[in-house]
């Protein structure tokens, strides 16, 4: 408990003995910093989303890639019989 009592006894005289700083910050400086911490803020924010939001990037690649090695086979089985698909690919009506 003295410990602690010294602590602040000591931390109390320090900010008592402290005369304020006449610094000044132009109006250049603030925005420099001020754009500086956006910066930073948005890359990790990029960061963060790309981590966030890979596991389910990758699972639509894979679903992708499923998709396009069932395609070849789908168009395949439509070439092997043509007169199976009677509908235009483009119109989808019957072709003549």
């Amino acid at each position: 408990m003295k410990t602690l009592a010294k602590i602040l006894l000591t931390g109390a005289l320090i900010l008592g003995v402290m005369n304020p700083a006449a610094a000044y910050v132009g109006p250049g400086a603030g925005l420099s910093l001020l754009s500086a911490l956006w910066g930073l803020l948005a890359a990790v924010l990029a960061a963060l989303s790309f981590v966030i939001l890979w596991p389910f990037r990758r699972m639509l690649k894979g679903r992708r890639e499923k998709a396009t090695r069932a395609r070849p086979q789908a168009q395949a089985v439509e070439s092997a019989n043509p007169s199976a698909n009677s509908q235009s690919r483009t119109t989808g009506r019957p072709s003549v």
